[in-house]
């Protein structure tokens, strides 16, 4: 789960990461107000879940109240593109309005899991406002990647250790220490996946200040957490995965024009990896689970059908724990419910009850393809996509 800029910031605030002076707006007379209460200097920042905001024109200086309620008002309501978000952008409905900082120096800061070692890890690099990607191609070395022990936290060497690598001294690096092992803390008791700022900034006072914040979740330890739960924003989800996630179907929307429905998340891999192979790219990793109920593929299914951007539907199931006949009978019972689908749907079944199931389908009033194997099915979905039979 991710959350806004001004929620995350308000979390590290809670654990004792300085943030910037700020409040977040719904209308440009808002933003307005606040940058009155900040002294008439401001930062307008759209608030999206996605990086690379400025480069899109998303985030914008206010010498003045007037001017942020100008670029507040330009902002708002507008279809932001950044590298993040693809083509088709993302709707701003908020704005954070921030006191303007006097930036001395703009460093990287990041708290994640290493699956390698199995630890979390703290992140730091130099080059802070820039994107990381870039600068671990461009030069490793200049990313520190320390692991610390989830249990008893980042240590005050470690932390004195990152900033001496950040070449911060004196008071400053005692504040910055200080501010490395709250960011952790909050890592740790949160259950976050990801804390990033970028950029941590160095005033020209020796400060230390998380000018950006960015936090996500691990959705199966948020139970502990209804406070950070109550803070997510559906509007910045895509629509589909909203809906699977009300089925409790393991559902990622993809760039592909190939919707696939398949049992076990390494067949449903597998299956996204072999329409790669045959010249296509999948619309979506569906996992309807290696139990499925027929109610869960019927869901499942109208999921499926309704991404606009779907071409053919590839159902590709091994009957282990579920049964093919059960599957057989939801995909048919979804086809009824939705009077019937346009798209070609070709069918792979493996497994236990698979000649039943075979006859479902073969029998219902609906021209399923029925393939026989997996690159037969993936032949198949790929020409059927690209407007053959």
């Amino acid at each position: 789960m991710k959350i806004h800029e001004f929620q995350a910031k308000e979390i590290l605030r809670q654990h004792g990461v300085a943030t910037p002076r700020g409040r977040v707006a719904e209308r440009a007379a808002e933003a307005r107000a606040i940058c009155e209460e900040l002294g008439g200097r401001c930062v307008v920042k759209a608030q999206i879940h996605a990086g690379g905001r400025g480069k899109g024109g998303g985030v914008k200086l206010a010498g003045s109240p007037a001017e942020a309620e100008e670029w507040a008002g330009k902002i708002l309501g507008m279809q932001l593109v950044t590298p993040q978000t693809g083509p088709q952008g993302q709707r701003v409905q908020k704005v954070l309005v921030e006191e303007a900082a006097d930036i001395a120096q703009e460093l990287y800061l990041a708290v994640t899991l290493d699956r390698a070692v199995g630890k979390p890890i703290v992140m730091a690099s130099a080059a802070g406002g820039m994107d990381i990607e870039e600068v671990a191609a461009r030069d490793p070395q200049a990313i520190l990647k320390l692991p610390f022990d989830p249990h008893l936290g980042l240590f005050p060497f470690q932390a004195r250790q990152v900033a001496r690598f950040l070449g911060l001294r004196g008071e400053t690096a005692a504040k910055a220490a200080k501010l490395l092992r709250a960011l952790a803390a909050a890592y740790v008791e949160t259950d976050a996946s990801l804390v990033e700022i970028n950029p941590l900034m160095v005033t020209r006072q020796g400060d230390v200040v998380a000018l950006d914040a960015k936090m996500t979740f691990d959705d199966n330890a948020l139970f502990r957490h209804p406070a950070i739960v109550a803070m997510r924003d559906v509007a910045e989800e895509n629509p589909l995965e909203v809906e699977a996630a009300k089925h409790k179907l393991n559902y990622i929307k993809l760039d592909g024009t190939i919707g696939c429905m398949v049992n076990g998340a390494g067949l449903a891999m597998a299956t996204m990896d072999i329409i790669k192979l045959y010249g296509a790219s999948p619309a979506n990793f569906l996992d309807v689970g290696g139990s499925a109920s027929q109610e869960a593929v019927a869901n499942a299914f109208r999921i499926l059908v309704s991404d606009p951007g779907t071409r053919a539907v590839l159902i590709n199931i091994f009957g282990g724990i579920a049964r093919t006949d059960r599957i057989a009978n939801g995909v048919v019972a979804a086809l009824r419910e939705l009077g019937g689908v346009k798209l070609p749907v070709v069918v792979r079944l493996e497994g236990t009850n698979v000649e039943q199931g075979r006859a479902i389908l073969r029998d219902s009033e609906f021209d399923f393809i029925v393939a026989e194997h997996m690159a037969d099915a993936a032949e198949k979905v790929v020409r059927a996509a690209q407007g053959g039979r």
